[in-house]
């Protein structure tokens, strides 16, 4: 890849013709110098942010393909209790507005507004008088460009994972936040599964003691999906992995292992080093598939290790390319006792020192420890609503009902700006690394030093 593109693909756009020719990518302070370049002013001030309550939060759907028609099918309790309405659907292509459309009509009274004339026709959506809330579930690129644009009129924003994938996107996305005093944040469904809301109960009622160290991933055989003609249509994500290298999908086990380590709520993360294997699997696969598609630029798996302020590390990796049973790993390691997902398996230490015998918790045990810390708000969803288990074992129905039901009530939102620019700005970041031959990148502040200051867990409130 040409010097001048690697940079625009992590650092932005606009970046890359008028640095100096002397940017040494192995040299730590040419690191510092261009992660600088394209720093914004920012003062942490949508923390804690509340706007008015919205009776009821009028809806607008960007993307009705694979993922926007799977959150459609959890607004149906939403929708029956009056907290929410779907007001406006638009996709690229007419066919999946209408499915979406027929599918809403089996629970929504009301008809929604479709767009999807042309390419920029998620403008007109935006712009719609009764939209509060953008809801967008569109290819990565058109993430930060709608978000901005959402914002920039007035609406409130909720964007699939990532919400950003340069530099310059997440600087920018937090500067218009914090002018505009809109609501962005990244929906990252792992943070609301039943596993990681027990763990993080754990933690914030002291069964692990102090948290040392953290473990999270994207482990994901997607050889199907990426080499598909429709599923990703145009294959958009498979052309990130034949022009980049580095940790793409970083929210799913990042999210719920920051919020275990407190991030952005007394901690953030300093520094970090990314390393990448070889790529063999996904062009081995494609050829056998007889796909042209065979040069890939990912390496099958990438490592990446980061080191927060407070002294705390976490090991996260990515791999979609390799034939495997999903996990996130989520691993947990405390002073008291230590947590592996994937299938999950809980240690408490008694405080005997001995040399063997050491054992996870019997299946009795570890089902008491579940009971008794389950998160509140899950025991609550259960007994209230049949969408309960509704996508991906539960975890999204729980994410939009705590959206919805925080805009209804005028309260901040459980992830802020903060939150999804962090996670996110982790993919550059390794990229960078790993082009440095694993030099240690510094992880920039985007909260203007509120970090320090900013401490509750909005998760954790039962609403």
């Amino acid at each position: 890849m040409k010097r001048k593109h690697f940079l625009q693909t992590i650092l932005g756009a606009s970046i890359g013709a008028n640095l100096p020719k002397s940017i040494d990518l192995f040299d730590t302070n040419s690191h510092k110098q261009l992660l600088k370049s394209v720093e914004k002013p920012v003062d942490g001030s949508m923390y804690g942010f509340a706007d008015m309550a919205i009776n009821k939060v009028k809806v607008g759907i960007i993307g009705c393909g694979n993922r926007g028609k799977s959150l459609i099918e959890m607004f149906p309790y939403l929708i029956e209790k009056g907290y929410t309405e779907i007001v406006a659907l638009c996709d690229i292509r007419q066919e999946h507005c209408n499915k979406a459309a027929e599918k809403l009509s089996k629970y929504q009274g009301t008809k929604p507004q479709l767009y999807g004339k042309n390419e920029n026709d998620w403008q007109q959506l935006v712009k719609q008088d009764n939209v509060d809330l953008v809801l967008i579930c569109t290819p990565w690129r058109w993430h930060t460009p709608m978000a901005l644009y959402g914002m920039e009129h007035g609406k409130h924003v909720a964007c699939e994972v990532p919400i950003a994938y340069t530099m310059e996107d997440c600087w920018k996305l937090v500067e218009t936040a914090e002018k505009t005093r809109r609501h962005c944040i990244m929906i990252e469904n792992c943070c609301y599964n039943d596993e990681e809301l027990w763990l993080l109960n754990m933690v914030q009622q002291g069964v692990f003691g102090d948290i040392t160290h953290t473990e999270g991933a994207y482990l994901h055989d997607l050889r199907a999906h990426l080499l598909s003609e429709d599923y990703y249509e145009g294959q958009w994500r498979l052309m990130q992995h034949k022009e980049r290298d580095g940790n793409f999908y970083t929210t799913h086990g990042l999210g719920p292992c920051s919020m275990y380590l407190d991030i952005g709520r007394g901690d953030r993360y300093d520094h970090l080093t990314s390393m990448s294997s070889r790529e063999l699997n996904l062009s081995e696969t494609a050829k056998k598939q007889g796909s042209n598609h065979t040069n890939i630029t990912c390496g099958d798996l990438n490592t990446t290790m980061i080191k927060t302020a407070k002294g705390k590390s976490i090991m996260l990796q990515f791999d979609v390319h390799t034939g495997r049973p999903y996990s996130r790993i989520n691993k947990l390691v405390g002073t008291q006792a230590v947590h592996d997902g994937y299938p999950s398996k809980l240690y408490v230490d008694n405080g005997e020192l001995i040399y063997w015998g050491h054992k996870w918790l019997e299946p009795n045990e570890y089902e008491a420890y579940k009971d008794k810390y389950r998160h509140p708000m899950i025991k609550r969803l259960k007994s209230i609503s049949d969408n309960f288990k509704q996508g991906h074992g539960g975890m999204d129905f729980v994410m939009m009902y705590r959206l919805i039901r925080c805009l209804n009530l005028g309260l901040p939102l459980d992830l802020n700006v903060y939150d999804g620019v962090m996670w996110s700005a982790i993919t550059p970041l390794s990229e960078l690394s790993v082009a440095s031959k694993s030099a240690s990148v510094d992880v920039p502040d985007f909260t203007g030093g509120l970090w320090e200051k900013h401490a509750e867990i909005e998760i954790m409130r039962d609403i």
